[in-house]
């Protein structure tokens, strides 16, 4: 029997990247897993992977209609949700912080800080009606604890979401609602040339991975194993945690 066997989960941005690689793990884990992805091809790519526990929902999080529907999808074909993932995240690109330009810097809080307000107002009540608590695992960043140059704005909103983490631990502890930030270093994701700032080449991948103590990017199957860890009753005592996936990077 999986970990996480019997559970219901909405994973955002899982059509791709870490996402994808948690919803994987989250299926053979014994979950059933929403898969809310702006990009619906990609969304439905991976649940026809993952099978019959898997179900994909075209989603906007940074609309509250569209996460709102996205909710009542789950609730509906799976149940209330016992685990929600906030994965779902953007950035602008690494440049000097006023060459950013406000549509692209409302875009990214939007969607990486934003997107949990509305989150929260669409799962919350649910859980609590339920009573039988939950896990929020928010997909913070190691740019919002040791931020990177160029990314300004970036680490702003990720310091944001890993913040935010900490205040809904707090406040929704007597809920028995547990919320961890789980915090990657970069990773061979489709936003790894924005992240670095320059094109994506072999020679400028080893210069951001020198960074990086265990040698390194973050992998897919590094943000699964913790996030399968953080919702399973192993962690039954952990909450507002801001867990870094690094390989040392925050050290």
């Amino acid at each position: 029997m999986g970990q996480l066997q019997g559970k219901v989960a909405i994973i955002t941005g899982a059509g791709s990247g870490f996402g994808e690689g948690m919803a994987e793990a989250y299926v053979r884990e014994g979950a059933k897993v929403i898969i809310a992805d702006l990009n619906a091809a990609a969304g439905e790519r991976v649940a026809k992977a993952l099978g019959a526990n898997a179900k994909a929902v075209a989603t906007d999080v940074a609309n509250m209609d569209s996460v709102t529907t996205m909710v009542k999808a789950c609730i509906d074909s799976f149940g209330v949700p016992d685990i929600v993932i906030n994965n779902a995240g953007t950035t602008h690109k690494n440049q000097p912080m006023l060459q950013v330009d406000e549509k692209t810097f409302d875009r990214m809080f939007a969607v990486n800080v934003k997107s949990i307000y509305y989150m929260a107002h669409a799962v919350i009540p649910a859980m609590r009606e339920r009573g039988k608590g939950g896990v929020i695992l928010n997909v913070g960043s190691t740019a919002g604890i040791r931020p990177r140059p160029g990314l300004s704005w970036y680490n702003g909103s990720k310091g944001a979401v890993n913040l935010l983490s900490k205040a809904m631990a707090v406040e929704l502890a007597p809920d028995r609602i547990r919320v961890n930030a789980i915090c990657p270093v970069m990773g061979a994701t489709g936003l790894l040339a924005d992240f670095m700032g320059v094109p994506d080449t072999p020679e400028n991948r080893a210069k951001f991975v020198s960074t990086i103590p265990l040698g390194r990017f973050c992998e897919p199957r590094d943000m699964a194993a913790a996030a399968v860890f953080l919702a399973t009753d192993a962690a039954e005592f952990l909450t507002g945690l801001e867990f870094p996936v690094d390989g040392g990077r925050t050290i």
